[in-house]
C-alpha cells in the first residue's frame, strides 16, 4: 500500500513574485510543479491542494474596473471561478507530465465547499491577504475609495485583506475519499474551499477566503492522511527570519512549534498559518508535517532538508 499524502502548493507555484500573472506564465509554472509532484507517486498516493490570494485578488481587482458594466460577483463565487481555472490548470500539466512518464492515471479536480461558523471573529477582523501588493500611498488611496482594508504584508508591501474563517467541515469530503480509493489523484479544497454556512439546515456562501494551509490540515485529518506537505518559498522553517541571528530549523515538536509561534516568529500574513496548520494536524494525527521548497521536495521526503513538525 501506497502512503497518503495532501500536498498542499503555495502562491510562488502558480505566480512567481514580480511575475506578470498571465495564463501563459501559470501553466509554465505549474509544469514545473507539476514534475516534482509526478516524482512522489512510486511512494504516495496525493491530494493537492492551492492557494489562490493572488489570484482571487487579481480577479476582484478586474471585476471592480469592470463594475459599471458588469455587476461584481461576491468572493466565495470568485473563490469557486479561481478553483476552477487552478483546478484545471494543475489537471492540464499534471496530466501532461505523467504521459512524458508513461504513467496512467486519472485525475480530478473537485470543487470543494468548506463549512465555517458564521459567528466566526474572523468576520470582525480580515486578516487574509488577496490581490497585488501596492504602495503604503495607493494602499491609502484604496482604503479611502473603496473601503478595503489594506495591510503591510511581510516587508513586501500592502495588500487588501479579507475575513478568513477555521475551517469546520468540508461539504464533498466522501467523494474525495471515494476517489483516492479507486486511484484518482485530486485537486481539492482549492484556495481553502468556498466558505459556506448553514442556516436553517441550508448552505449559504459568505463572503471570505479560507486558509489553504488551514483546510489542507483539515482534508489531511478528514481522508487519515499519513502525512501533510506544506510546499512554500523556502527550504525549511526559519527562527528570527531576515535577522541577523536567523537560523534553520530541521525539526519541531508540537510544543516547540506552539512555544515560537506564541513568541510572535511566524506572522499570520506567511509562516503562522502553514505552523497552525502542522500543529493542528500532527496533534491530532501522531503523524508529521513537512514543510518546504517544493525544488528539494524528493530530498525533504528522504528527511535530507525541509522542516519537519513532528509528535
Amino acid at each position: 500500500m501506497k502512503k497518503l499524502a495532501v500536498v498542499a502548493i503555495g502562491g510562488n507555484a502558480v505566480n512567481r513574485p514580480g511575475e506578470e500573472p498571465t495564463a501563459e506564465n501559470m501553466i509554465k509554472n505549474l509544469s514545473e510543479t507539476a514534475h516534482y509532484l509526478a516524482g512522489m507517486l512510486d511512494e504516495y498516493d496525493i491530494i493537492i491542494t492551492h492557494g489562490n490570494g493572488p489570484q482571487v485578488g487579481n480577479l476582484l481587482v478586474q471585476q471592480d474596473l469592470a463594475k459599471h458594466v458588469i455587476p461584481p460577483f461576491p468572493i466565495d463565487v470568485n473563490d469557486a471561478q479561481t478553483q476552477g481555472s487552478l483546478g484545471y490548470m494543475i489537471a492540464l500539466t499534471l496530466e501532461n507530465e505523467l504521459k512524458r512518464r508513461n504513467i496512467e492515471r486519472q485525475i480530478a479536480a473537485i470543487v470543494t465547499q468548506i463549512e465555517v461558523d458564521k459567528n466566526d471573529p474572523a468576520f470582525q477582523k480580515p486578516t487574509k491577504p488577496v490581490g497585488p501588493f501596492y504602495s503604503k500611498e495607493e494602499a491609502e488611496k484604496l482604503a479611502q475609495e473603496k473601503g478595503w482594508i489594506m495591510k503591510e504584508d511581510a516587508g513586501r508591501g500592502y495588500r487588501r485583506v479579507v475575513p478568513s474563517p477555521i475551517p469546520l467541515d468540508i461539504v464533498e469530503k466522501e467523494v474525495i475519499k471515494m476517489l483516492v480509493e479507486k486511484d484518482v489523484i485530486v485537486i481539492a479544497a482549492g484556495g481553502g474551499g468556498i466558505p459556506v454556512v448553514k442556516e436553517n439546515g441550508m448552505f449559504k456562501g459568505v463572503e471570505a477566503v479560507i486558509d489553504k494551509d488551514r483546510a489542507s490540515a483539515l482534508l489531511a485529518k478528514e481522508v487519515e492522511a499519513d502525512i501533510l506537505i506544506i510546499l512554500t518559498g523556502v527550504e525549511k522553517v526559519c527562527i528570527n527570519y531576515k535577522k541577523p541571528d536567523q537560523f534553520e530549523v530541521d525539526k519541531l515538536t508540537v510544543e516547540e512549534a506552539k512555544k515560537y509561534l506564541a513568541e510572535g516568529q511566524f506572522p499570520s500574513g506567511s509562516m503562522g498559518p502553514k505552523i497552525e496548520a502542522a500543529i493542528d494536524f500532527v496533534s491530532s494525527t501522531g503523524r508529521e508535517c513537512i514543510i518546504t521548497d517544493m525544488a528539494v521536495l524528493d530530498k525533504a521526503l528522504k528527511g535530507e532538508t525541509g522542516t519537519k513538525i513532528v509528535p
